[in-house]
């Protein structure tokens, strides 16, 4: 087996934000084979290395000098099916929203709150996404992976990969050590109808439409087609902060400040804080820097109209997050990867 590696291989094409940059070495697999192969080559054992999925959540803000993979493993695969729920298993390189899409034809629920999210199935469980109500820990069961160093395939339940909100596991002990390959899901053949969360209620109005995993979907795809921007036409990564969680005092004192406030409980002891609110309120929304900006529809999305650079983008992320720290005292972190 030949393998096809490409050497000052260009990126921009390979990342939302459509940010130009190149890699050292670029190697595309399909299988755990062809991934074994590569790192098993002695040639590339000490390449520093990163894992490219669909480029929705990474902001490269200088050349990447070593070896990327991209995670190109098709497949989606019922193995389980019983009178309440069917168990999926998916290859890490399928799209999201494809696979999204597949669960509501095949009248299954569970994830259909999360449509048009970016990206692929094998970085759900690393950001554990969510939106609407909904995050992906509620519905896997398991995550298959191969450890870098061991060179051994290892699968983790979902209580072993430590979900957070956008957080996991494998954003933090093993972070840069392994790869994952598959995903399995629990999908309900019962609709779960979560519609309290956004603008679903609404939409679902003037759809004219019951709640049910199919509706659900496409109030999800209209609501995030008018906020957000096209990738394809302006360069960005959808949420580009994370909704910031502060304990009930805190809160109550902002919400005497500003009574407006947008929040959501989170727990018994704290509220998440749409970061987007925030964001507008200090000033954000629609500003626009020669390339770059915050998006005119949602402050949460900062955008490259064409010719930015990451480190622009960086620059532009550290100015709100100051602005926002000093009129509201809270502090936003980002939500992408920036390499």
């Amino acid at each position: 087996m030949t393998l096809s590696i490409k050497s000052n291989f260009q990126l921009e094409n390979y990342n939302t934000f459509n940010i130009s940059a190149s890699t050292k070495l670029f190697f595309e697999f399909e299988n755990e084979n062809s991934l074994r192969k590569i790192l098993d080559n002695e040639k590339y054992k000490n390449e520093n290395l990163l894992i490219l999925g669909g480029g929705s959540n990474i902001l490269f803000s200088k050349n990447f000098e070593g070896l990327i993979l991209k995670n190109n493993i098709l497949g989606i695969k019922k193995i389980l099916d019983t009178k309440d729920f069917v168990e999926v298993e998916v290859g890490a390189g399928e799209n999201w929203h494809e696979f999204v899409l597949w669960s509501v034809k095949n009248n299954l629920s569970g994830i259909e709150n999360l449509a048009l999210i970016p990206g692929l199935v094998g970085a759900s469980p690393i950001q554990n996404i969510g939106a609407y109500g909904v995050e992906v820990k509620d519905t896997i069961t398991t995550v298959k992976y191969y450890d870098i160093a061991s060179g051994k395939t290892i699968i983790i339940n979902n209580k072993d990969c430590n979900f957070q909100y956008r957080n996991s596991i494998f954003k933090n002990q093993l972070k840069n050590k392994i790869i994952i390959l598959q995903v399995n899901f629990k999908l309900y053949k019962k609709a779960q109808n979560i519609t309290k969360y956004g603008a679903i209620k609404s939409e679902l109005e003037s759809l004219k439409s019951k709640p049910s995993p199919k509706s659900i979907c496409q109030a999800v795809i209209n609501i995030r087609t008018k906020k957000l921007p096209d990738p394809k036409k302006i360069g960005n990564s959808g949420s580009f902060f994370k909704n910031p969680i502060i304990n009930n005092s805190k809160f109550k004192e902002l919400q005497t400040r500003f009574p407006d406030l947008v929040a959501y409980k989170d727990s018994e002891t704290h509220m998440k804080i749409a970061a987007g609110w925030l964001i507008e309120k200090a000033g954000w929304k629609g500003f626009k820097d020669k390339n770059i900006g915050v998006y005119d529809k949602q402050a949460l999305v900062l955008v490259n109209y064409g010719g930015g650079t990451g480190r622009e983008i960086i620059e532009l992320s550290k100015k709100i997050q100051e602005s926002v720290f000093n009129k509201f005292n809270v502090e936003i972190l980002p939500e992408v990867n920036i390499i």
